[in-house]
C-alpha cells in the first residue's frame, strides 16, 4: 500500500466530488486527480524513476505539485519541493546533495534554473513554460508515459516520500526525510485535530514546499475526501473573498497571513460564520491575534512541530481555544511528546526543559547526515532544540530556543517570553530579543525593534513595557531600532544577524 491509495479510494466512492479547486481552471474531481497521478506516475517512470529516486519541483502551488507528489508515492520515489524564494544558487546546493531524476519547473523560475543548468549534472529538466534547448516541455513529459507504472511491491510505510530542506538559518540546509507512514501518522493527527471529514472545504495559501502548508490540513484533507481550495500565492483579499465565497470550513495561517488578513479594511465585515476556526502554526503567536480572531467569533487554534515532525506533533483543539490562549496544545493523539530537564527526566509542571516528540510522524532522518541524525534522534525521541513547560493540566507553552537561551547572572532568560510582551506594543511591527557579551553579567538582554509606519517609540518607552510584567533581571538592557528584521526565506528571524546588528550598535556607542 501506498499513499496514492488515498486518492484512488476517494476516486472510487465519490468520483465527481471536486479534490481540488484552482483559479482560472475547472474543478479537478477525485475521479480526475487519480487519472492525473496515474499518468504522472507513468511519465516519471519512463524518466527512469523508481524506488528510492528523487523528484524535484520548482514552482507556486499547483495542482500538478500536489499530484506529483502521489505519483512519487506510487513509485516508492521521493518528492523534493523547492522552495521559489530562494535563490538560484541555493537551489543547486539543495539539488547536488540530493539529485533527482527530474525536476520539474513552472514558468517564472525556468530562466533562473537555466542560469546554473551546467552544475546539475544527468537529470531530466522538465519546463512548464518556455523550453530551452535540451529541456522536455510538460506536455511532451505526459506523453512519454504509457499505460500504467509498474506497482513495486516493496513500496510501503516505511519507503521515503518527502525531503524537505529545512531553512537554514544557522548554516547549511539540512534535508529531512519523511516516509510514507510518516505522513499517514500526520494525516490521522490532523484528523483529531480538526475534527476532519470529509465535508470540510478546506483553503490552501501557505506554500506547499513547507510541511506547514503540504501537511497540516492539505495532505490530511485529500486523504478525507474534502475538497482543497488551493491559490498559487497568498493574496489576502483573494483568501479572504474565498472563505466567503467557497463557505470555507478551515485553513491554515501563520501570523504575517493574519496580520495581512486584519489589516484589510473589510475584515471587520466579511462574512466568516462558516470557519469552525483558525489553525495557526508558528512557535510564538502574538495573543492579540488569537483575542481578535476570537472576536470575529472563530475560534484559533495552535499546532506546534517543525520539518522533523510532519510537522503535527502538539495542538490545542476547539473546545480549549479559549481558555488556554498562549499555549501550544496537548501531545498529538498518534505521537507522543515530553518536556525533560538538563538531566533527561520529566520536567515537573512549570518547569522549562527541552520539547521532545517520538512517533510515526518523525523523520526518518537527515538526508546524508549520520551524525547529526544520531544527534537529533535518540532512542527514537526527536531533540527539537525548543525549551517550553507545562501546566498543571498538561498544556504545554514555547519559552525559546535552546540555542538563543541568554544567561545574566547566572539567570536562564528565555527570548520568546521578553518577545512576546514586544509585539503586544501596538507601535511595534516586529522585535526579536537577543544576548549581548557583558563584562559583568556575562550577557545582558538587548531589543532590537521595528516599529510601524507613522508611530514612534523612545529606549525608555520600550522599557517600560515591562514594568510588572516580568522579572527584573529578564528586562532588556538596551533597545536597538531598525528598519526590518533579517529573516530567511520562510519569513524565520536570522538570530545570528539580529545579535550581530546589537553588538554594532554597542560598538558605534563606544
Amino acid at each position: 500500500m501506498d499513499l496514492s491509495n488515498w486518492i484512488d479510494r476517494n476516486a472510487g466512492l465519490m468520483p465527481d466530488k471536486p479534490a481540488i479547486r484552482f483559479p482560472g481552471r475547472e474543478d479537478l474531481s477525485y475521479a480526475a486527480l487519480a487519472a492525473q497521478v496515474e499518468q504522472l506516475a507513468a511519465s516519471l517512470a519512463a524518466q527512469g524513476v523508481k524506488r528510492n529516486g528523487c523528484v524535484a519541483y520548482l514552482g507556486y502551488n499547483s495542482p500538478e505539485m500536489l499530484a506529483l507528489l502521489f505519483a512519487c508515492a506510487r513509485l516508492g520515489a521521493m518528492f523534493m519541493p523547492l522552495n521559489w524564494r530562494l535563490a538560484g544558487p541555493e537551489h543547486r546546493q539543495m539539488l547536488a546533495d540530493c539529485p533527482p531524476a527530474v525536476l520539474l519547473v513552472e514558468a517564472p523560475f525556468v530562466a533562473q534554473t537555466e542560469l546554473y543548468r551546467a552544475g546539475l549534472g544527468d537529470m531530466s529538466l522538465v519546463s512548464f513554460g518556455e523550453v530551452p534547448p535540451g529541456w522536455i516541455p510538460y506536455r511532451e513529459f505526459l506523453a512519454a508515459g504509457q499505460g500504467r507504472a509498474p506497482r513495486d511491491p516493496e513500496v510501503g510505510g516505511a519507503t521515503p516520500l518527502l525531503i524537505c530542506y529545512t531553512s537554514g538559518s544557522t548554516g547549511k540546509p539540512k534535508g529531512v526525510v519523511l516516509t510514507q507512514e510518516a505522513l499517514a501518522c500526520n494525516a490521522a493527527n490532523s484528523v483529531d485535530m480538526h475534527g476532519l471529514t470529509a465535508g470540510d472545504r478546506i483553503l490552501t495559501t501557505l506554500p506547499l514546499f513547507h510541511v506547514g502548508g503540504l501537511n497540516i490540513l492539505t495532505t490530511p484533507a485529500l486523504q478525507a475526501g474534502c475538497t482543497v481550495v488551493l491559490h498559487p500565492r497568498f493574496d489576502p483579499e483573494a483568501a479572504l473573498a474565498a472563505i466567503e465565497r467557497e463557505r470555507i470550513t478551515l485553513t491554515v495561517v501563520v501570523p504575517a497571513v493574519m496580520d495581512a488578513l486584519m489589516a484589510l479594511p473589510r475584515w471587520p465585515s466579511a462574512d466568516v460564520s462558516s470557519l469552525r476556526m483558525f489553525s495557526i502554526g508558528s512557535s510564538i503567536v502574538p495573543e492579540r491575534l488569537i483575542h481578535a480572531s476570537h472576536a470575529r467569533g472563530v475560534p484559533m487554534v495552535q499546532v506546534y512541530g517543525s520539518t522533523e515532525t510532519c510537522p503535527i506533533a502538539i495542538y490545542q483543539k476547539v473546545a480549549d481555544a479559549r481558555t488556554t490562549v498562549g499555549s501550544i496544545g496537548r501531545p498529538g493523539a498518534h505521537c507522543q511528546a515530553r518536556i525533560v530537564d538538563d538531566a533527561g527526566n520529566p520536567a515537573a509542571p512549570g518547569v522549562i526543559g527541552e520539547i521532545q516528540v517520538k512517533g510515526a510522524n518523525v523523520m526518518s532522518g537527515y538526508w546524508r547526515a549520520p551524525q547529526t541524525t544520531t544527534e537529533a534522534l535518540v532512542d527514537g525521541w526527536f531533540h527539537s532544540g525548543d525549551m517550553g513547560h507545562a501546566d498543571a493540566d498538561g498544556f504545554m507553552y514555547v519559552d525559546g530556543r535552546r540555542k538563543e537561551m541568554i544567561i545574566s547572572g547566572g539567570e536562564n532568560i528565555y527570548p520568546a517570553e521578553i518577545e512576546n510582551v514586544l509585539i503586544e506594543c501596538e507601535a511595534i511591527a516586529e522585535a526579536a530579543v537577543v544576548g549581548r557579551p557583558d563584562s559583568r553579567w556575562g550577557e545582558s538582554v538587548v531589543a532590537v525593534v521595528v516599529t510601524k509606519d507613522g508611530t514612534s517609540l523612545s529606549r525608555e518607552q520600550v522599557l517600560k513595557l515591562f514594568e510588572g510584567r516580568i522579572a527584573r533581571y529578564k528586562h532588556p538592557k538596551d533597545v536597538v531600532f531598525v528598519g526590518e528584521l533579517p529573516k530567511t526565506a520562510l519569513g524565520k528571524v536570522r538570530k545570528e544577524e539580529v545579535r550581530n546588528l546589537a553588538n554594532r550598535e554597542e560598538l558605534c556607542k563606544q
